[in-house]
């Protein structure tokens, strides 16, 4: 487990406290004061999660609290990142609930005393791995595996890769596409596959992949034929697609799919910090991870909530992820270096 003390040599923190008697509302527990998120009216949600679902996932509560109304921004995770941090360093304070697919910047972010502390009533549902140390800081709100993918139409399921080392074929020079550096999922991917193969991403650099920031404007580019093989492709993204009825077909590679967690917590900042209390409670609670799952096709890490439809369960996939947090926050410079050097973006 994480201690915070571990992080950039941060002292540890104190545990918040938890409240002793959470209000029942709207089917989920809450401590925060409901009147005084109603009066701050306005709730800010800083993601990097696809637009058309952020607005379905907001909707679903302002539909419970209309008083509350909802805006986001969204980025790529090391952009979004960027972006709230130069906001803080100028004094603007904008973002209420901060939610991001990159433990690294996560972990940076708790070190600099970013998370506002509060232990929502919901946490109970979580597994102990999936919560800060200590709890309270943030939380996994979302599970995201990923493999590769390509259109059926263009590529034959016998031709298609069946493992990571088969998108190395001379075949496929310059026709493979994956995440940008921007990408916390395109880290955990560079990160793990290192350890199957020391060699592998020397290798794909030979391929000279193609990198997206957008993993719709990565799907797009299958769909359309203008790539044949998605490396690093979400596998919420080819569900999407795959329900819009597009030519899409998942590989779910025979030595495992890289999974990022993506990290939700409320900013210390917050300038509606009632407000953000009461939405990380519901987005918490089996209703807001329910939607979460509907609209962004997302694996929850609650049991008590289904996959996306037609999807298989999390516990039936070969998940590769970072043991050791620390170490791969640390090996973010090295990422950077080997991304710029094979994508060739400065």
């Amino acid at each position: 487990m994480l201690t915070s003390a571990a992080l950039s040599g941060a002292s540890a923190e104190e545990a918040p406290a938890v409240c002793s008697s959470p209000s029942e509302v709207q089917g989920f527990k809450t401590c925060a004061d409901i009147a005084k998120a109603e009066q701050e009216g306005e709730l800010v949600f800083y993601a990097t999660d696809v637009e058309h679902g952020t607005v379905k996932v907001l909707g679903e509560f302002e539909k419970l609290f209309p008083k509350i109304k909802t805006s986001y921004i969204r980025l790529q995770a090391g952009a979004l990142y960027a972006r709230l941090m130069s906001e803080r360093q100028g004094g603007s304070h904008l973002a209420d609930v901060f939610q991001i697919g990159d433990m690294g910047l996560v972990l940076d972010f708790q070190s600099k005393g970013g998370y506002a502390p509060y232990v929502s009533p919901e946490l109970s549902a979580y597994k102990p791995e999936y919560l800060s140390e200590p709890k309270g800081y943030w939380t996994w709100a979302v599970l995201m595996p990923a493999g590769m993918a390509y259109n059926p139409k263009v590529v034959s399921a016998a031709e298609a890769p069946k493992d990571w080392a088969d998108a190395l074929d001379p075949k496929w020079h310059g026709s493979v596409s994956m995440k940008s550096a921007n990408s916390g999922m395109q880290h955990v991917t560079w990160y793990e596959l290192n350890k199957l193969d020391d060699t592998f991403w020397d290798k794909m650099a030979e391929q000279q992949p193609r990198a997206f920031d957008s993993m719709v404007q990565q799907f797009d580019r299958l769909v359309n034929g203008d790539d044949k093989i998605g490396l690093t492709a979400q596998y919420a993204a080819y569900l999407e697609f795959k329900n819009k009825g597009a030519p899409i077909a998942f590989v779910a590679p025979t030595s495992g799919l890289p999974s990022s967690p993506e990290v939700v917590g409320v900013v210390n900042t917050a300038p509606h910090p009632n407000a953000a209390r009461l939405f990380l409670d519901w987005y918490l609670s089996k209703s807001g991870q329910q939607a979460s799952v509907k609209y962004w096709f997302f694996h929850s890490p609650r049991e008590d909530v289904a996959p996306p439809e037609g999807a298989l369960p999390i516990t039936k996939m070969h998940l590769l992820w970072p043991q050791d947090w620390i170490d791969f926050a640390k090996s973010r410079p090295q990422f950077l270096r080997d991304m710029r050097s094979m994508t060739g973006m400065k």
